[in-house]
C-alpha cells in the first residue's frame, strides 16, 4: 500500500477576525485574495500585518484568509525566539493561555491579550485517504522522511474532513530540520513497529499502541534499527 502523502510548509502567518480586519485595515476593509492555497477555500492575502512582541517585531507578516471567528497568530518556536515569547505547541483554535502580541496595520493596532501559538504538526485528510489508511480524525501517527537528513516526525495529527485535501503541515523550523521542501511526500506510519521495523518475533511490539512513541526498539537496543 502507498502510505505516502505530500507535505506543505507553513511559514509565519496570521488569521484575522472580522472585527480585527477592520481595525487594522479601516472599516468595511475586505481581505483580498493573492493567491489561493493548497486547503481548498484558503488564501494568502495582499494584506500584511507587523507582529510586535516584547523583544522585537516581525514586520510583514502574511494574512491569510478567509476571516476566522478568533483571530492567531502561528508561528515556529524561533519566531517566538525573536519575539521574545514562550509559544506552546497547540492545535489551530486552541489559544487559551497562550501569549499575545500588538498588531500594527495600515490604519490601526490591535492588542491581543492571547493568540500566538506553534501550530502542532498535523496532516490534512480526505475521509476516503483516511480509510484507505485505516486512520481516525484526531489520531496521532508517525511520518517518515527518508535522505541524509532523514527523520520520523513523532504526534503527528490526523485531522479528517471533506473539505480537505490530504496534506501533511510542518512549520519552517520542522521542515528545514529536515531539509524538506514544499510538495515532497513523507510516508505516514500508525505503528513504527509493525509499519517501519518488521523485526520478527519482538517482545516489545505487542504492547505498543498505534501512534505511541514510547517504547521503541531503537531507543532501548541499539542493535535493533529502523529499516
Amino acid at each position: 500500500m502507498d502510505r505516502s502523502i505530500p507535505v506543505a510548509l507553513s511559514a509565519r502567518h496570521v488569521h484575522l477576525s472580522k472585527e480585527h480586519v477592520e481595525a487594522l485595515f479601516g472599516p468595511g476593509h475586505a481581505l483580498t485574495a493573492l493567491a489561493d492555497l493548497s486547503q481548498p477555500g484558503q488564501f494568502a492575502c495582499r494584506e500584511t500585518v507587523d507582529v510586535v512582541g516584547p523583544k522585537r517585531t516581525l514586520p510583514g507578516v502574511r494574512v491569510l484568509g478567509p476571516a476566522r471567528g478568533q483571530s492567531q497568530v502561528e508561528l515556529s518556536v524561533t519566531d517566538g525566539v525573536v519575539l521574545g515569547l514562550q509559544v506552546p505547541v497547540r492545535l489551530s483554535g486552541d489559544l487559551k493561555g497562550s501569549p499575545g502580541c500588538h498588531l500594527i496595520g495600515p490604519r490601526g493596532a490591535v492588542k491581543l491579550p492571547e493568540g500566538c501559538i506553534v501550530a502542532m504538526r498535523h496532516i490534512h485528510m480526505t475521509p476516503e485517504d483516511a480509510s484507505r489508511l485505516g486512520l481516525a480524525d484526531k489520531q496521532k501517527v508517525y511520518v517518515h522522511f527518508p535522505g541524509s537528513r532523514g527523520v520520523v516526525f513523532d504526534q503527528v495529527v490526523v485531522r479528517v474532513s471533506k473539505d480537505f485535501r490530504t496534506e501533511l503541515h510542518l512549520d519552517t523550523d520542522e521542515g528545514n530540520a529536515a531539509s524538506v521542501r514544499n510538495g515532497e511526500r513523507g510516508e505516514v506510519l500508525a505503528s513504527l513497529c509493525r509499519d517501519a521495523c518488521g523485526q520478527a518475533g519482538c517482545p516489545i511490539a505487542p504492547a505498543i499502541q498505534d501512534g505511541q512513541g514510547r517504547p521503541f526498539c531503537g531507543f532501548t537496543d541499539g542493535r535493533l534499527t529502523i529499516r
